[in-house]
């Protein structure tokens, strides 16, 4: 994607060969600043404290984690400490778990003095998979849009409601719920986007809308509780979103809130769409609601907020008693039931065990 005209990925190998680069999303809209990450223990800091995030860009650093792991010390030993150092960050995000079972899978099966080149050369293959999927996604989900532009008789822009990031920002690049808007607006279909601030990070105010601006793709910011709003009265066409792990059955995990947007949606009739990788399939799951780890993260992303003031200084305002409690709960489930389709590098398919195997049907014996 493109910022001040110049393209990056959100992760890429430093000019020295070795160590990794990666845009630091915490300070962003407001700042653009890029980490330099040197060692294991760095990559692990990067995706604990949301230097990086969103489920796909997580398996890519942690892929990259494990290089700058063989870097350091090859050995079989040395490389489990790092899996688990690295597994340890994040417990929803499945694509973190896939990616480092592939690492540890392909640097144990060769020899160690083989394993820094092939650490390297399969982790750079990881991020243009996930590129290329995240394309393919775009494809798709965008032929969903052009479906509802015909709907309307072309009068007007498509209304598409999102929740958080799931842009390039969490991926590579071009994202999972917000390729498809990339690419239709790229082919010329008007499309304007709802974008939920997705408290308490915010990340849909800060990030969705900084993406959204820089690829010049109208959007309105509105709070969490205004999509249903939004529904009652035919302001929303569709409504797509990202998933940080998807079960075998197509019970979806994304950030806190997607449940009731989903639920809105079902009331209203508005088509709840999910755009995800392969990657971020977990094949041993079926419940979500049941199975899938939910994060609970420091109540201080609650109970405090950072921006900029007037004078264009940071600060860190509280935004509750002092004394009062506070529960942080990263994400939440949403049943299969109330997911329309998932759009996926493959095409759209049913949220249900049958529709995933359908566009996989090299996972039918794995699926729980």
């Amino acid at each position: 994607m493109n910022i001040a005209g110049k393209h990056y990925r959100t992760i890429w190998l430093g000019a020295d060969g070795w160590s990794v680069e990666v845009i630091d999303q915490t300070l962003l809209p407001h700042v653009f600043e890029i980490m330099r990450l040197t060692n294991v223990a760095e990559a692990a800091s990067a995706i604990s404290t949301m230097v990086v995030r969103g489920a796909p860009l997580i398996g890519a650093t942690a892929a990259y984690g494990m290089a700058l792991a063989a870097q350091a010390d090859a050995s079989d030993g040395g490389l489990q400490t790092a899996y688990d150092e690295l597994l340890a960050t994040r417990p929803t995000a499945v694509n973190l778990r896939w990616a480092l079972d592939d690492m540890r899978g392909r640097l144990l099966a060769v020899s160690q003095g083989q394993r820094r080149e092939l650490a390297y050369a399969r982790a750079a293959e990881i991020c243009d998979d996930d590129v290329a999927t995240c394309q393919g996604i775009g494809t798709h989900g965008a032929a969903l849009i052009a479906a509802a532009y015909e709907r309307t008789g072309k009068q007007g822009p498509v209304n598409v409601l999102t929740h958080c990031n799931a842009g390039w920002l969490a991926t590579v690049d071009w994202g999972t719920a917000l390729a498809p808007i990339y690419t239709a607006h790229d082919a010329g279909i008007p499309v304007h986007v709802w974008v939920d601030e997705t408290r308490p990070r915010n990340q849909g105010a800060a990030l969705t809308a900084y993406e959204l601006g820089s690829h010049g793709v109208p959007h309105t910011v509105i709070v969490d509780n205004a999509g249903g709003h939004l529904m009652q009265h035919g302001m929303v066409d569709l409504c797509i979103t990202g998933t940080d792990r998807t079960t075998a059955h197509g019970d979806v995990c994304n950030k806190i809130g997607t449940y009731l947007k989903a639920l809105a949606a079902h009331d209203n009739g508005v088509a709840f769409y999910v755009g995800l990788p392969h990657s971020t399939i977990d094949w041993t799951l079926g419940d979500g609601v049941a199975g899938i780890p939910i994060e609970q993260r420091d109540g201080a992303e609650v109970s405090h907020i950072h921006g900029v003031t007037e004078t264009g200084q940071g600060a860190t305002v509280r935004l509750i008693p002092e004394g009062s409690g506070v529960g942080n709960y990263a994400f939440d489930v949403t049943p299969a039931r109330l997911v329309t389709g998932l759009i996926t590098e493959r095409g759209v398919c049913p949220a249900s065990r049958e529709g995933l195997v359908g566009l996989y049907p090299e996972q039918a014996a794995n699926a729980a």
